[in-house]
């Protein structure tokens, strides 16, 4: 089997690597905190000091990370894996970054004779730990059925979506629809706390016909519940929804409905809890109406 290093082990890449190992895989990780790398290679992996050393022992390079500038610094920067890597290394990238930054990298890893596919997820940390995340591709169709195995080791619905940064631009399309939900779903279970019906009783009627969601069934939950324990941590919907209004700049599609969750996202990062999950995104609606979705 392919030796795969993995780079970015956060809430989402520390549950993905260990579906890798748990598929048999041999692993090597780094991480910039020590502490997760420690852990699985308690649990068999190998630890690497650098994501050059990742790449110099590894036949697929996988990275899960915050942001374009970490993948930037982390592929293309001094000591990175770039660097590291020999002809004939694959990439994949399935952190969550401008699709034009994505291209761009593709084309310098093509340079240096290593292919690139950009495959960022949905499903958040459930999806991850259970390994049933949804994988968009962009890159080569031949990379890509190479390294179908190994994504099914961390996913279930997986496409490919067409040449570099296509997976990103699904991405984009993805995490506008889910934040436009989340806000949607906030707001009618706010309205039915204010006018004093069940918002429980509310979300149950509602997933039994045409507005059902998983958004409606796993956030109103958490709603509910008032556990905004970070599975997407706000401060990252914020940054996504950015990338996608610079996409829709770029190639000049209006993005109205993004732009104004874009800066609801913002002022909850401004008042210091980008880190909740962005099911938080409830907290504005209650605070506009006055009330609190609670079950009655």
């Amino acid at each position: 089997m392919e030796r795969i290093g993995f780079i970015g082990l956060g809430v989402m890449g520390k549950p993905m690597a260990r579906n890798l190992m748990k598929a048999g895989y041999p692993l090597v990780v780094y991480n910039r905190s020590r502490a997760p790398v420690e852990e699985l290679a308690a649990e068999g992996a190998e630890a690497a000091g650098s994501p050059k050393e990742v790449a110099q022992c590894s036949d697929v390079v996988i990275t899960m990370l915050p942001d374009t500038p970490d993948v930037e610094q982390v592929l293309a920067g001094p000591n990175g894996v770039f660097e590291g890597g020999r002809p004939g290394l694959i990439v994949i990238d399935m952190s969550t970054i401008d699709p034009i930054a994505a291209r761009r990298l593709a084309a310098q890893a093509a340079e240096r004779g290593i292919a690139m596919l950009d495959a960022p997820v949905s499903g958040g940390e459930i999806g991850a730990i259970q390994g049933t995340l949804s994988i968009m591709v962009g890159g080569d169709v031949s990379v890509f059925e190479r390294c179908l195995p190994i994504l099914q080791a961390m996913g279930r619905n997986i496409i490919h979506m067409g040449g570099p940064g296509a997976g990103q631009v699904a991405k984009a399309a993805n995490q506008i629809v889910v934040a436009l939900t989340i806000a949607a779903v906030s707001e009618a279970l706010a309205l039915a706390a204010k006018a004093g019906v069940d918002p429980a009783r509310v979300r149950q009627a509602l997933l039994g016909g045409f507005a059902s969601s998983r958004v409606l069934e796993v956030h109103g939950q958490r709603i509910l519940e008032r556990n905004f324990r970070p599975g997407f941590r706000i401060r990252l919907h914020h940054k996504d929804l950015r990338i996608a209004l610079g996409l829709g700049r770029a190639v000049g599609a209006s993005l109205p409905l993004t732009a104004l969750i874009h800066e609801w996202l913002g002022a909850l990062v401004t008042r210091g809890q980008g880190e909740l999950d962005h099911s938080a995104l409830v907290t504005l609606f209650e605070e506009w109406a006055q009330t609190e979705v609670r079950p009655i």
